[in-house]
């Protein structure tokens, strides 16, 4: 069985580009949307994303925890925020490899701003059987694609609820 390889959805959240583009582009922030990530750490100076940018987010699944190692790919101030995710392990990102990449696009329309997220399998040499075996252990049951779908929606609801009442 073949697997899908990018999930996406989008909200139209109150609030202007801008601001929607600064509370995404934080890492560190994350986890008050997010229902797996609970923050990060960014390594080295500032806060302010830019290409390049390296955190490492903490993440957590039921009485899992992990941390990834993320690289800022994109941040264009009220367009576009995106980062892949290219390291994980259980207390440190030790073990390398291709994950995965986010990505947040930020469109003005009436009354505020759709914001669309997805995410890429960048699992792109895992042959298909294994990917959707590890997966479906990983998940309790789901392929990646399907469980970020419900995460992606989570998130965009929360994000949409804490900036229309701030």
């Amino acid at each position: 069985m073949s697997r899908t390889m990018s999930v996406s959805d989008s909200i139209v959240i109150g609030s202007a580009p801008s601001a929607v583009y600064e509370a995404l582009s934080d890492p560190t922030a994350m986890g008050r949307w997010s229902p797996e990530n609970t923050g990060a750490r960014i390594v080295g100076e500032g806060r302010e994303a830019y290409v390049g940018m390296v955190f490492e987010g903490r993440n957590r699944r039921g009485s899992l925890r992990w941390t990834t190692k993320c690289t800022v790919t994109a941040a264009e101030p009220g367009k576009r925020f995106a980062f892949r995710v290219h390291a994980i392990g259980a207390r440190h990102p030790r073990l390398p490899g291709s994950i995965a990449t986010w990505e947040y696009r930020f469109e003005p329309v009436d009354g505020g701003t759709r914001v669309t997220e997805t995410w890429t399998d960048d699992r792109r040499a895992w042959p298909d059987f294994l990917a959707n075996a590890f997966d479906r252990i990983a998940t309790r049951g789901h392929t990646f694609a399907a469980f970020q779908t419900g995460n992606i929606r989570t998130t965009l609801e929360r994000l949409k609820t804490a900036l229309e009442s701030s």
